[in-house]
């Protein structure tokens, strides 16, 4: 891409501009390691689903969930949702793992899994990354489309059949 060769008038305050701008550009970004509720994926994953019976208040997953995800585990896995949660422990990472548990919300050891959640008609892949802990798997997996109309006038009335020039 060849340069104008015309010489700009550049002010001061826009010279000192352009060059911070290229010293961001040049020091390399460190990518920040994904923290939720202050706790890395590692030290998620080692914590339990739910405290145990001795020790109700020792921190584990499920409270440490958004209310209404704490609410549902709370009340316990159905027995659908334990099976496909023990298929991720079995399986990890290797395969795509279908489900129909729209309502299973999504925990630190589901993290790196591919899951197929059916929407109804299919099941979409989705690959969990950290950002989606907390959520359920059906959020991910619309079912419904937008509508896309045709264009104005096919099959309506006489009066939506007028299209204006401008």
């Amino acid at each position: 891409m060849a340069r104008k060769s015309k010489k700009m008038f550049r002010s001061p305050k826009t010279a000192r501009r352009q060059a911070r701008k290229r010293r961001s550009t040049i020091a390399e970004r460190r990518k920040k390691e994904f923290l939720w509720r202050g706790m890395t994926i590692a030290q998620l994953k080692e914590l339990p689903l739910y405290p145990p019976e001795d020790e109700p208040e020792a921190p584990c997953i499920a409270t440490l969930m958004p209310s209404r995800a704490k609410r549902s585990l709370a009340r316990g896995l159905s027995e659908e949702c334990e099976y496909f949660l023990e298929k991720v422990r079995e399986k990890g990472s290797s395969k795509v793992i279908r489900t129909h548990c729209r309502g299973m919300y999504v925990l630190p050891e589901m993290v790196g899994v591919t899951v197929g959640i059916h929407n109804g008609r299919d099941f979409v892949n989705v690959e969990i990354i950290p950002e989606m802990i907390g959520h359920a798997l059906g959020e991910f997996a619309p079912t419904r489309r937008s509508v896309t109309h045709t264009g104005p006038g096919v099959g309506a009335t006489r009066s939506s059949k007028h299209v204006a020039l401008k």
